[in-house]
């Protein structure tokens, strides 16, 4: 049976988030200074990166909510204990910034394109709903999306089978009728694989190294890659 549908992360795969979060941050400590534990803005940055990438992965473990891995962020990387609203105030000077700087990367609105009418299309993320939804309407693409699941209302997270499939019960489709693509190797075309769809590896930055998996480098090559197989079999790489 072909591919019907395919399935989308969002951040870093069509909504440039590292690019955006770096440039917010950046800007922010412009205005409010280099905190004490870091020499120079560089190390400050790869603080944040780290610290963020840490707790995401606790709201996908159900450790902490939305809000409470953004005041989390913040104390961590100030080095010092806030209150709530404290952390809420620093964290929405970054916010301001951070919003100021999205964007989506070059070829995602040509690719959703050429892509329509031969598959639906639909977004899974380890976010939350609500924050993904104002975030895709703001860059003007909230429409192309047919559904959208998201782990914190779900409560359960990718790379677990259980998210894919909710996913795939949105769109009343099975699993192998699905292509999933995603920048994380593991949390997105492994997990996806795993739970039957056709995981895609969206590797943008050249990482390479996993054969084991269907790769692109670029969103252009989707259209060839979704057209040429009705059924994918063995992992293949482009670029």
């Amino acid at each position: 049976m072909p591919i019907r549908a395919v399935l989308w992360d969002i951040d870093d795969t069509i909504f440039d988030y590292a690019g955006a979060d770096h440039a917010g941050m950046q800007l922010h400590l412009e205005g409010v200074g280099l905190p004490e534990a870091y020499a120079t803005v560089d190390e400050a940055l790869d603080a944040w990166k780290a610290i963020t990438v840490r707790h995401w992965a606790r709201v996908a473990a159900g450790e902490t909510d939305f809000l409470g891995q953004r005041r989390d962020r913040v104390r961590e990387f100030l080095s010092r204990p806030l209150t709530d609203a404290e952390a809420d105030a620093w964290f929405a000077g970054h916010l301001s910034h951070y919003e100021a700087s999205w964007q989506l990367f070059p070829d995602v609105l040509p690719v959703l394109d050429r892509l329509v009418p031969a598959y639906r299309h639909a977004i899974l993320s380890n976010s939350s709903s609500e924050h993904q939804h104002r975030k895709l309407t703001a860059l003007g693409i909230r429409d192309r999306f047919e559904a959208m699941v998201c782990a914190v209302e779900l409560g359960v997270s990718k790379p677990e089978a259980g998210a894919f499939h909710a996913a795939c019960e949105e769109l009343a489709l099975d699993p192998h009728e699905v292509a999933y693509v995603g920048d994380e190797p593991d949390i997105d075309a492994s997990g996806a694989v795993a739970a039957g769809l056709t995981g895609i590896w969206l590797d943008r930055r050249g990482r390479g190294g996993r054969p084991d998996l269907v790769t692109i480098t670029g969103l252009d090559q989707l259209p060839a890659l979704l057209a040429g197989q009705t059924r994918f079999g063995a992992p293949d790489t482009f670029g």
